[in-house]
């Protein structure tokens, strides 16, 4: 299990548990923010998961090709920008800060 502090779009922060198995964005649904629309449920379709890592324990992977193309889409794209749908928690660390990014 790793916490993941979630900071929603009003600036709100939540802390919850993620199972390392799992993806951020079925950890942060899972515990019931539904501001992350995540409308293609992990299938990296649809940007709507796009969020700011904002710290994390270890080395994330580098972004896919087809994360890369789907975040290009976003007018609110930094270079902190992932989709929650491709983190898994177990590369996260113990500990992780991820933002909610504006909606598009």
């Amino acid at each position: 299990m790793a916490t993941i502090e979630v900071i929603t779009r009003d600036g709100g922060r939540i802390e919850i548990e993620g199972a390392a198995d799992v993806s951020v964005m079925e950890a942060i649904r899972e515990a019931g923010v539904d501001e992350l629309l995540a409308m293609c449920g992990g299938c990296c379709s649809c940007a709507t998961c796009h969020v700011y890592v904002e710290v994390a324990g270890e080395a994330l992977p580098p972004l896919g090709l087809d994360e890369d193309d789907l975040l290009d889409s976003s007018a609110y794209r930094t270079d902190r920008s992932r989709l929650a749908c491709q983190l898994a928690v177990r590369d996260m660390g113990a500990r992780c800060r991820i933002r909610i990014a504006p909606e598009d």
